[in-house]
């Protein structure tokens, strides 16, 4: 019994980010280029910014009750009269700017009950600290004012009204939109720097699909960080060294084609001396078969042949592959076929379509060829009412000269090549085959390649 590793911390945290992380390359770098930042910015807007308000409050509520404590001191050490009150207000309304007024047989009112702003906090703190007096605080005057009233003695009380630059710090919210207009600067830039970075990846990215899908790449050049155009730099080795293979191996399956073909042509020849009869007949075939056979083998080693990507209207492809079959009078419907254009090699293609057709038709009475546009990919389906294939033994029948009891992956010449042909042909264009139950009862062929 296996038992699994225990998962630690940081691997449940990997998992958690894999899980709701962002796909993309070039949206994973933005969150992790944005979201720090606005972390540090909301601590600093929360910590430091608040601090620094908190602190620019205390000073001006500090100083604010000291001019309400001024005046009051001013009345005590004068004469009391109205002479001196007409002083104080003077005082108050040219020198500390402050719209001043007194009233004789009033009393503050006793509901005070501060609210949560600091400015309230900080002027009651102050105030407090006189405990000869009873003050009052409204903070919500009309034109963005601050009233204030003392009882500086029984039935004598003084009111005065300041705007609340004077108590707090007014300027914070620009300090904020600073941060904010700022912030958004920097970031957009760093987006610019970040897209430049990022594009040299999707160009490999885009180059290496090409590449897969049988394309031209050449106009690919490594660019961007050093570690990218190690990648890039790769990748064109990676694809030079195929390419020469490639062209190694065509050139030695050329001569070797050359020199059984020759062999081949001598056993023609001699049978052609012969002539036709009941003994030459068996020979005529067998060399009829290892021509075909041959021929297959060719075209399995070779591939595409270094055939030329072209513009493929594939309904047209489809409808002229199945034209070919009309001489062996066999029932082959098209269904509905996209009219689509594609880039394609052309003959492999149509070699593709003929040995998934020619199989069906080998092993069913009835072919029929339907397809769709999904997933960004071209889906064609070519279903026939056969025998089938189990599905245990769909993935063998694709591997070179793999020969099932009911031969379903036999085409015409009996070389067991047609389906790995047809595989490599779709893997060549970026696409795949896969094997399925078909609807009408027998196997459905389902070829898969992307626009």
């Amino acid at each position: 019994m296996d038992v699994k590793p225990k998962l630690t911390f940081y691997d449940r945290f990997n998992e958690v980010l894999e899980r709701y992380a962002p796909a993309g390359l070039y949206r994973r770098a933005m969150a992790i280029l944005i979201i720090p930042v606005i972390i540090l910015q909301l601590i600093v807007a929360s910590y430091i910014l608040l601090r620094y308000w908190d602190n620019e409050t205390l000073v001006l509520a500090n100083t604010l009750s000291n001019e309400i404590g001024l005046l009051i001191s001013s009345y005590e050490h004068s004469d009391k009269s109205d002479v001196a009150l007409e002083g104080i207000k003077k005082t108050a309304v040219q020198q500390l700017h402050m719209d001043f007024d007194y009233a004789r047989g009033k009393e503050v009112p006793t509901n005070f009950q501060p609210n949560l702003s600091v400015f309230d906090q900080r002027i009651q703190q102050y105030l407090n600290t006189d405990k000869s007096h009873h003050y009052w605080i409204e903070s919500a005057v009309a034109g963005g004012k601050v009233q204030i009233m003392v009882e500086v003695e029984k039935g004598l009380i003084f009111s005065a009204r300041v705007f609340t630059d004077r108590g707090r710090v007014v300027g914070a919210p620009f300090l904020l939109i600073f941060m904010l207009v700022s912030t958004t600067a920097l970031l957009s830039i760093a987006v610019i720097f970040l897209r430049n970075q990022i594009n040299p990846i999707l160009d490999l990215t885009r180059a290496a699909q090409a590449f897969g899908k049988g394309r031209d790449a050449e106009a690919f050049k490594p660019q961007g960080a050093t570690e990218v155009r190690l990648a890039g730099e790769a990748f064109i080795d990676m694809k030079r060294r195929i390419a020469r293979h490639v062209d190694q191996r065509t050139t030695m399956l050329a001569g070797v084609s050359h020199d059984l073909r020759t062999i081949l042509t001598r056993f023609k020849l001699g049978l052609a001396v012969l002539g036709d009869n009941a003994r030459t007949k068996p020979l005529h075939e067998d060399v009829a078969e290892m021509q075909h056979m041959l021929e297959d083998y060719m075209a399995f080693v070779r591939g595409d042949g270094g055939e030329q990507i072209s513009s493929v209207q594939v309904q047209e492809a489809v409808n002229s592959v199945v034209k070919s079959f009309a001489r062996d009078n066999v029932n082959i419907q098209i269904l509905n076929v996209p009219k689509l254009i594609l880039q394609l090699k052309t003959n492999a293609f149509r070699r593709l379509l003929t040995n998934l057709i020619s199989n069906a038709v080998r092993h069913g009475s009835l072919v029929e060829i339907s397809g769709e546009i999904r997933d960004e990919r071209l889906w064609l389906y070519i279903d026939d009412n056969g025998p089938g294939i189990p599905e245990d033994l769909r993935d063998d029948v694709f591997r070179p000269f793999v020969r099932l009891d009911q031969s379903r992956n036999l085409d015409q010449t009996g070389s067991g090549l047609g389906l790995a042909i047809a595989l490599d042909i779709a893997l060549a264009h970026g696409g795949d085959i896969q094997l399925d139950d078909s609807s009408i009862g027998g196997l459905r062929a389902a070829v898969r390649i992307p626009i």
